[in-house]
């Protein structure tokens, strides 16, 4: 064992003992987080709890529950019961809470409690940005993502899916009314048991009945008509996969340092309709008067790139591929240019087409 190197024994005990301050180097980003959330005004950005209750047992103070969260959205750590372990075992916690040990239902509340004041610190992240010279060239990129809900897709429903779901329940309680007919020509002792399990089956299959035409009036009442049942916000999206329900988070992030401007969590599964709104919000939050923006083709549509352009933002949105002569590597009709003073189109290897 004297060729490995060695640890020290876990029961010996030092004349001066370390301190939480010596295991957090002086370059790790909590000491950053720390800084930032201390120089915030919490009051001001709407948390709840700045003013402690003056009777019943002392809260937690919003500006430790916020670290947690920043911490948290800084190493992926999404799961509030997962920061309430990382809060027991992990130094950087130990050291930016001052050993605090909030449960999971605390920091969950928290983050449900204080949605739009979040918001408000990661404006505030932006102005901090801003001021530091970050921002040194007003261009960014937008694109989105699609994050999955707590709801499952069993429990969504559009009009196609409920009828489907209703003639499915049809269909069986059919099947069980022959089975229960069969069962009153057998003899009475078998048809008895077997009638009962039938009645049984038939009354569930009439209450998801009811449950489906109960939710079909609340499907009609829907703009989109689509409904989540857990969570009601969520909508049904596709991806390259199966499809999902779950939100289209935007984000316009500042290409040279990649830091993200602004965002929005939106429940439409397509991007066509974003790119005015969040070039806006990225040209106010970084405090601009000229801003140029970039994104895929998922975000060409006419009216928001004219919408763009009158409010003096320069987008760059490659145009979709909806020709299927492009896509199979022949000319499309944008190879070809009309000449209105001849009427007549040229092809692109310059002869006139007639």
């Amino acid at each position: 064992m004297k060729r490995f190197i060695q640890g020290e024994h876990r029961g010996q005990s030092t004349l001066l003992p370390e301190s939480l301050d010596d295991y957090v180097a002086d370059t790790n980003p909590v000491r950053v987080v720390d800084v930032f959330v201390d120089e915030l005004d919490l009051g001001a950005l709407g948390f709840d709890g700045i003013v402690p209750a003056e009777t019943g047992r002392p809260a937690y103070h919003p500006a430790d529950l916020l670290k947690i969260y920043i911490y948290g959205y800084l190493n992926r750590i999404q799961s509030s019961r997962r920061l309430e372990r990382e809060a027991q075992r992990n130094v950087e916690l130990m050291w930016l809470t001052g050993r605090l040990m909030p449960d999971f239902k605390t920091i969950a509340n928290f983050r449900k409690d204080n949605g739009k004041a979040i918001r408000g610190v990661c404006r505030q992240f932006v102005v901090l940005c801003q001021q530091l010279g970050l921002f040194s060239e007003a261009l960014v990129a937008i694109d989105g993502s699609k994050f999955k809900a707590v709801n499952n897709r069993d429990r969504n429903f559009t009009s196609a899916k409920l009828q489907r779901r209703m003639a499915e329940i049809e269909s069986s309680i059919n099947r069980y009314l022959t089975a229960l007919d069969t069962a009153d020509r057998q003899e009475p002792a078998v048809a008895q048991v077997k009638a009962e399990r039938l009645h049984d089956k038939i009354a569930t299959l009439k209450a998801k009945m009811q449950e489906l035409k109960e939710i079909e009036v609340q499907l009609n009442e829907t703009p989109d008509k689509q409904i989540s049942l857990t969570d009601p916000d969520a909508r049904s999206m596709k991806t390259r996969g199966t499809g999902m329900v779950g939100y289209n988070v935007q984000a316009a992030v500042y290409a040279k340092h990649h830091l993200i401007v602004t965002h929005e969590v939106t429940n439409d599964g397509v991007d066509r309709d974003q790119l005015s709104s969040m070039a806006k919000q990225a040209r106010e939050a970084m405090g601009v008067e000229e801003l140029s923006a970039v994104a895929d083709r998922g975000y060409f549509k006419g009216e928001e790139i004219l919408a763009c352009h009158e409010a003096g933002i320069t987008v760059f949105v490659p145009k979709t591929l909806t020709s299927g002569a492009t896509a199979a590597g022949r000319f499309g009709k944008g190879d070809f240019i009309y000449n209105a003073a001849k009427n007549e189109y040229r092809c692109p290897a310059g002869q006139s087409l007639i």
